[in-house]
């Protein structure tokens, strides 16, 4: 299986971007699935997780203004971002955890740049 994610791009502070990441095949409802973020020169800091179960965990920084989903049907998971801030800029990049032999799968990237 293999993660295709996009959705990144320009945005201006306050301003919204959804990211998507979809699997080419399926990601399996028990793993979980989330988000990391990277900024260059610093260490990848988690954004967002979820159980197979649903359960969310967020970074402080991004507490209610973005919110990860999947849809175990399309075999994708999303990452709304709202009201970015600049210090919201990085790479991001999608994983899914497998539950069983506890391995990742990473999607390549997709570049967020929040303007000011």
């Amino acid at each position: 299986v293999q993660l295709q994610a996009s959705g990144g791009g320009l945005a201006r502070a306050g301003g919204s971007l959804r990211l998507s990441c979809v699997a080419t095949g399926a990601i399996g409802s028990r793993n979980a699935v989330g988000w990391y973020r990277q900024v260059s020169g610093k260490q990848r800091e988690l954004v967002t997780s979820m159980t197979g179960g649903g359960d969310t965990n967020y970074a402080d920084s991004v507490k209610g203004r973005f919110t990860i989903s999947r849809d175990n049907a399309k075999n994708a998971v999303y990452l709304q971002m709202n009201n970015l801030q600049p210090e919201d800029t990085a790479v991001y990049y999608c994983y899914v955890h497998h539950w069983i032999t506890q391995s990742y799968i990473w999607g390549q990237g997709t570049q967020v740049t929040v303007s000011s």
